[in-house]
């Protein structure tokens, strides 16, 4: 038996990709994406400087909550492990204005980790990252006003030059790369705290059907950074096929490229990492690194 069959199955699809005969697959990965384009935009600099080196963000984070030397948090000692374990979850919980609830969901609880102690993970996290604090705000501020003044643009000058325009049907929030974010028919409700909030007509989560879906400056953080990461990789990807690379699919922040089995197929991999490690016009200030590996069918690393 399996104790979790719907997380074997998609193991088991995954398998299911495998390269032609005489053909293996390179899997090369953006690192901890999220967490970079989110300090970038953010520009929050103790975690910049993280990336701008030696990019153990959990360590750092742990570092940064409990005032503990970074060398002292490592996988080593069990207090060292259990700490960087804190600042992974609040890592891949946190960022996008998430609470209790987001720590619970991403297995704090299952840690072993009190209410208490995941409610002082949250004070922690936020007070450590007060520039990514002021994004939220300032995305949910700006939308805000863009919805109450249509026609005319916005610019979150201190965020990388968001721009925030509602044209009376959609409100649009354009990126570094150009592109822009669309949200149909907004419109600004009061929530249940009492507060003006956003809502915008889509796919409902429950439902599954065609209504308005309750939005605040997290999600849109999130919005925005994911599209950022998506855009960084179609970028990477154009510059991998201009160097001759044939890329047969990409998932997530990660592309895949079937190559020839010549006994260089390392060297090659190591070329797109570096390709996709290069400086981007748009996020010049944006520090990328790729990692991957080789196999000759598609799997979770």
């Amino acid at each position: 038996s399996y104790p979790d069959v719907s997380s074997t199955l998609s193991q088991l699809i995954r398998t299911a990709f495998i390269a032609k005969e005489g053909h293996t697959f390179a899997v090369a990965d953006f690192s901890a994406i999220e967490a970079r384009v989110i300090a970038w935009l953010a520009n929050e600099t103790w975690r910049m400087d993280v990336f701008n080196s030696h990019g153990k963000i959990y360590e750092a984070s742990a570092s940064q909550m409990f005032g503990i030397p970074i060398e002292k948090i490592d996988k080593t000692t069990e207090e060292g492990s259990a700490l960087r374990s804190k600042g992974k979850v609040a890592e891949l919980a946190l960022g996008y204005q998430g609470a209790l609830g987001a720590l619970k969901q991403m297995g704090g609880e299952a840690m072993g980790l009190s209410d208490v102690e995941m409610e002082t993970i949250v004070t922690k996290w936020r007070e450590k990252s007060p520039a990514i604090v002021q994004l939220w705000r300032s995305v949910e501020g700006f939308a805000i006003r863009a919805i109450r003044s249509p026609h005319k643009k916005h610019v979150l000058e201190k965020f990388k030059n968001l721009v925030f325009e509602y044209d009376g049907v959609s409100l649009t929030i354009e990126l570094p790369s150009g592109r822009k974010l669309f949200y149909n028919s907004p419109r600004i409700k009061k929530n249940k705290w009492g507060r003006d909030a956003i809502q915008y007509k889509g796919t409902h989560q429950v439902t599954k059907k065609w209504w308005f879906i309750d939005s605040y400056g997290g999600k849109f953080t999130e919005n925005i950074v994911q599209a950022i990461a998506r855009d960084l990789l179609a970028y990477s990807m154009a510059r991998l096929n201009a160097e001759g690379y044939k890329i047969v699919m990409h998932v997530h922040d990660e592309a895949v490229v079937e190559i020839e089995d010549t006994g260089e197929e390392f060297e090659q991999l190591g070329e797109m990492c570096e390709i996709m490690g290069e400086t981007v016009p748009w996020a010049q200030t944006l520090p990328l690194v790729a990692d991957g590996y080789i196999t000759p069918f598609y799997k979770k690393d």
